[in-house]
């Protein structure tokens, strides 16, 4: 009993550090930076929390290669610490981190297509649910609802992977991450003219590809 009691009062003991962590989590992206910048050493670390799996799920979608991801999802956050004394407080941070991620999906692609060995070499989606307006599970679904989630992300899969870079770049960010146009067209660095133009090719194209897989 009394070992239950000293676990208890073990348990109930929150370190001032936890605390501090706790707070942190609770500012928004701009205080963040700002909180960093003035030496905050776990202000950096909660952006990173706040931005990883997020940023993993983005660029995985846009290269099709998980473990190439991950490094470039590394290479981001590297930049950002070199460079975040020079962000704008007037810019939204998630925009800018897009933007680096994009930039660097972008970059990887371009690189891709120089090697022929590539063009031959099998792209594998791996989406994760987190931070994505589609959800496919349902912890409270019936099997038979579950099946049916399941094959249609598959089949979402399978047709984004066809889609042209160009255009599957703005549906992911789109359709998937619920960007809105202006920040679609700041990430990719095209006008709004620009990114509806390519999103509504890429809303027919999968429309085209995925209708006869849900038929």
């Amino acid at each position: 009993m009394r070992a239950t009691l000293n676990k208890r009062k073990t348990d109930a003991v929150v370190t001032p550090r936890a605390l501090e962590r706790r707070a942190l989590h609770e500012f928004d992206d701009g205080r963040l930076v700002l909180e960093h910048l003035a030496g905050d050493p776990q202000a950096f670390g909660t952006l990173v929390d706040r931005y990883q799996t997020r940023l993993l799920n983005f660029i995985n979608r846009t290269i099709g290669d998980r473990e190439r991801a991950e490094d470039l999802v590394q290479e981001v956050f590297i930049r950002v610490f070199r460079h975040l004394h020079r962000f704008d407080q007037t810019k939204k941070f998630s925009t800018w981190i897009y933007t680096i991620a994009s930039n660097l999906a972008k970059n990887e692609l371009r690189n891709r297509s120089r090697n022929p060995l590539v063009l031959f070499q099998t792209i594998k989606k791996h989406w994760e649910a987190d931070h994505r307006p589609l959800q496919f599970e349902d912890a409270t679904a019936r099997p038979d609802d579950l099946y049916r989630k399941r094959y249609l992300k598959e089949a979402v899969d399978q047709c984004v992977d066809q889609l042209p870079t160009h255009h599957r770049a703005v549906f992911v960010l789109r359709e998937l991450e619920g960007k809105s146009y202006a920040e679609i067209a700041e990430i990719t660095g095209c006008n709004l003219g620009t990114v509806k133009s390519r999103l509504n090719r890429a809303r027919n194209s999968f429309a085209q590809l995925i209708e006869p897989l849900l038929e």
